[in-house]
């Protein structure tokens, strides 16, 4: 609750008379005797209904009052202007809003009358008539030379926001454009990058899918054949080109590779298995015969390279034979490290540059050399050791 104002603290009856009375301005009288209007400050500060305000009276007498329009105070809102209070100097220049007592805010001064107009002024926005003179001079250049050497003052935001003219798009598309030269290095790289990814396909190909594909088969074949040989299917005889009839095994190397009759690429040796020098090539002899030479070929890499490390086999490594019904046993005997492709003496019934002086039951493995050429071969005897029927169980070079 707000305090009374001060006409009210000191005026009991303030309040219980009603302005509007016929005799409200009654017995007020001036200095001089001549009636004058009541001296009610709330009065003197705005005056009646209708009335202009007195400035700089500290009171209102006879000869500056107006005579009341009406009764009722004129009503206080924003925008009056006021008296000075009662008992301050008097301003001319003075003009504030209403002062109320009771709910005093704070109030943002006028400037000074003497303030300078162009202080208050706002500065240039960087987006005016210079930029703007700017843009245009880059758009259409000075005096006519169109895509002239840019200011180095120049705003980026503004060139990237500025179309571009004729003139200027195609020199644009000119730069971009690529030479002669520069286009042939491309293609030229391109090329190279392609033969790259072609040769290095072929190589994972060649050296590790073909051993995945012929390992595969080969195993495949082995098992085939032994159940062949479990169910008597199969006997001993003369056998087709790309036939299985027997297994070798090198325990020294951990090869268990399938035998099949000829040498071709195609049925035989890129299927992973081993091929006999049969009828058609060379005619070697067959394992069960009395004498003779039992010639062998394979592959030393890639299409599951079971002869890769036939090099490292020393004098009495074994080399098996495992057929339907017999074990033949070999014994490493010699090793022919490089010879000519066109060599075929090495596949003799006695050999030549093995060792052998007589007749014999003997064994050839033969490969390529070096590795990944075939341009010569590797040559690899054995004399048979033993012949052993299945009935009896496996010999002792399987079983240790």
């Amino acid at each position: 609750m707000t305090a009374l104002r001060p006409e009210r603290e000191t005026d009991t009856s303030y309040g219980q008379q009603s302005y509007g009375g016929p005799d409200v301005f009654d017995g007020w009288y001036g200095a001089d005797g001549a009636q004058s209007a009541p001296q009610d400050p709330y009065a003197a500060s705005h005056g009646p209904q209708g009335a202009a305000p007195q400035q700089n009276a500290p009171h209102v007498s006879q000869q500056s009052a107006a005579p009341p329009q009406s009764a009722t105070a004129a009503p206080y809102g924003p925008g009056t202007r006021t008296a000075a209070p009662y008992g301050s100097p008097g301003d001319a220049t003075a003009y504030l809003p209403p002062v109320d007592d009771e709910t005093m805010a704070l109030r943002i001064p006028e400037p000074p009358p003497g303030a300078s107009s162009a202080a208050q002024a706002p500065s240039p926005s960087p987006g005016g008539r210079a930029a703007r003179r700017k843009a245009a001079r880059r758009r259409h250049g000075r005096r006519g030379a169109a895509g002239g050497p840019l200011p180095e003052e120049d705003n980026p935001a503004d060139r990237s926001a500025a179309p571009l003219s004729r003139m200027e798009a195609r020199r644009q598309a000119r730069a971009r454009r690529a030479s002669p030269a520069v286009i042939a290095s491309r293609v030229i790289g391109e090329l190279f990058i392609s033969t790259g990814v072609v040769m290095l396909l072929f190589v994972t190909y060649q050296l590790w899918w073909t051993n995945v594909r012929a390992h595969a088969q080969a195993g495949s074949e082995a098992h085939q054949l032994q159940d062949d040989w479990a169910s008597g299917k199969r006997n001993p005889g003369t056998f087709e080109p790309g036939q299985g009839f027997a297994l070798l095994h090198i325990p020294k190397l951990d090869v268990v590779v399938p035998v099949a009759e000829g040498t071709s690429k195609a049925k035989v040796l890129d299927k992973g298995m081993v091929g006999h020098y049969g009828n058609g090539d060379l005619n070697t002899a067959m394992p069960d015969a009395k004498t003779g030479n039992f010639g062998l070929a394979g592959h030393r890499n890639t299409h599951g390279e079971p002869f890769r490390y036939i090099n490292k086999l020393s004098p009495g490594d074994a080399i098996v034979v495992e057929t339907q019904d017999t074990y033949f046993v070999y014994k490493m005997a010699s090793i022919l490290p490089v010879t000519s492709p066109a060599n075929i003496s090495v596949l003799d019934p006695v050999p030549k540059g093995s060792g052998f002086t007589g007749p014999g039951r003997y064994i050839t493995l033969t490969t390529c050399t070096p590795e990944f050429t075939s341009k010569y071969r590797l040559i690899v005897w054995g004399r048979m050791v033993e012949e052993r029927p299945r009935s009896k169980g496996k010999p002792d070079a399987l079983v240790s």
